[in-house]
């Protein structure tokens, strides 16, 4: 096997999981990140003592982790998360199925009860056909995923027509439940694809975890893993053109100077790569359904509040919520008034001082830009307003904090689109559906990775794309 000199263009989660899976292999890889520091999405901020996740606050499927860093220290999450629903029902998610199943029969009703133990069944059928033949897998196409049809009872999971919201959930509070699970993807659950059932699986099958410390430890465990294997990361650095000629790809332009490689590897955003790197705008069709953003509050906070690890207050009106998020014909996305809010609550005494705690606050919202799609979160006096409404909102649902602040700072889709360089904002690249953009790009020696390419967004997902794509890179240098 000949040593193949590999250029990765982004440093975050993707990029240096793939950059360390193929210096692991023996080649030579340089990681380029154009932020002064690695992590991308997966960042943390400090203050007055606190200490923040900026992004991912849970840890699902341990083994894609374990399996490239070690062991990690991690803690089991009981609940993993708590669902608090508008008529004051409250439901705890766990491991262990045949408990939840009781809990949700005891919070519920027993009718409840058989619709989920229905919905788990089908959702271990998808997990299963995806987990084998999808999510660690070169899935070009819908056509790669033509091997289900040779396997009727996976193909009758799937049913890659049907949606979240096709499933026909009855109990209003369930489909609240499920519904949840298309915005893990990015997703309107009115036409994500009823295939994502395998993220609630997932996510009970092999529990919920909090890495102690707070989950931007792993950008530091993977930046550790790669200059251990030898991978040169050069932060500050920006690319500016990904060059190609011949049909293949020559290396990168950085500060104007051509970096030569065999291999580049793109863990900047798919849109970003296609647009502004490759200039390959005919590409940029497929690209089109971007995932929704998140607007942000983390909240220093005086005294103990008993809250769970993560809960999810749900409002009276989730259809509302993503007209607002998405926006339509006739209408315009707007910040949505009366949101769905994600509240994650560390119990580490690592990231607060004694006696307060520190919140991570998420509510879905519209990107960034001037679109009807969009909403323009420069906006003056926007971002504070909409602060306002959202600690309004948690206080109407029994967790007011408003007394007990000792400082908010928040984060809009406008600022995650600077910092982390995700086209408006969008946490998840684009939408969630059963394919997504390849992690072969279109001239031989570009793959790409990251949350918006397959198999998907969340950390597991980005993960696994890392995987396959150190795969196909130390092949194409066995060939």
């Amino acid at each position: 096997m000949r040593t193949v000199r590999v250029v990765v263009v982004g440093g975050g989660v993707g990029g240096l999981a793939a950059a360390a899976r193929v210096a692991l292999a023996g080649h030579d890889v340089t990681v380029f990140e154009r932020s002064s520091q690695v992590g991308g999405k997966l960042g943390r901020l400090a203050r007055d003592g606190f200490v923040f996740d900026t992004g991912p606050g849970l840890l699902t499927l341990p083994q894609v982790y374990t399996d490239l860093l070690g062991p990690l220290d991690l803690v089991p999450l009981d609940p993993i998360v708590r669902h608090a629903f508008p008529d004051g029902t409250v439901l705890d998610s766990c491991r262990d199925p045949a408990a939840f199943g009781e809990r949700i029969a005891a919070a519920l009703g027993a009718g409840a009860a058989r619709e989920w133990a229905g919905l788990w069944r089908r959702a271990e059928r998808v997990w299963r056909a995806a987990w084998r033949d999808i999510l660690r897998a070169d899935v070009g196409s819908p056509l790669a995923l033509a091997p289900l049809a040779w396997r009727l009872r996976d193909l009758w999971a799937v049913r890659p027509g049907q949606t979240l919201r096709g499933l026909g959930v009855a109990d209003p509070r369930l489909r609240m439940l499920v519904d949840r699970y298309a915005t893990y993807a990015g997703a309107d659950p009115r036409r994500a694809p009823a295939a994502l059932l395998a993220v609630p699986y997932a996510e009970m099958a092999f529990g919920g975890w909090y890495l102690r410390g707070g989950l931007a430890g792993l950008a530091d465990a993977l930046l550790t893993r790669c200059l251990d294997l030898g991978v040169v990361v050069q932060t500050g650095a920006r690319v500016t053109a990904i060059e190609a000629a011949g049909g293949r790809v020559r290396g990168v332009r950085v500060a104007g100077d051509l970096v030569a490689a065999d291999a580049v590897v793109s863990n900047v955003d798919a849109l970003t790569t296609y647009r502004e790197l490759l200039h390959t705008p005919s590409r940029l069709a497929r690209l089109a359904d971007r995932s929704l953003a998140g607007f942000v509050l983390l909240l220093g906070v005086r005294g103990d509040s008993g809250m769970a690890h993560h809960t999810v207050y749900f409002p009276r009106d989730y259809d509302a919520e993503f007209d607002a998020v998405f926006g339509g014909p006739g209408r315009r996305a707007r910040p949505v008034p009366d949101p769905a809010v994600y509240v994650t609550v560390a119990d580490d005494p690592a990231v607060r001082p004694p006696g307060h705690e520190a919140w991570f606050v998420l509510v879905n919202a519209a990107r960034h830009g001037t679109a009807a799609s969009a909403v323009n979160w420069r906006r003056p006096g926007l971002a504070e307003a909409y602060a306002d409404r959202i600690l309004d909102v948690l206080a109407e649902r029994g967790a007011d904090v408003r007394d007990r602040l000792v400082f908010r700072e928040i984060r809009t889709p406008a600022d995650l689109a600077d910092g982390a360089h995700a086209p408006g904002g969008a946490i998840y690249g684009t939408a969630g559906s059963l394919t997504r953009t390849p992690n072969r790009g279109p001239v031989r020696g570009l793959y790409l990775v990251g949350g918006s390419t397959h198999p998907g967004g969340g950390l597991p997902m980005v993960l696994l794309s890392a995987e396959i794509v150190a795969r196909m890179v130390v092949s194409e240098a066995r060939a």
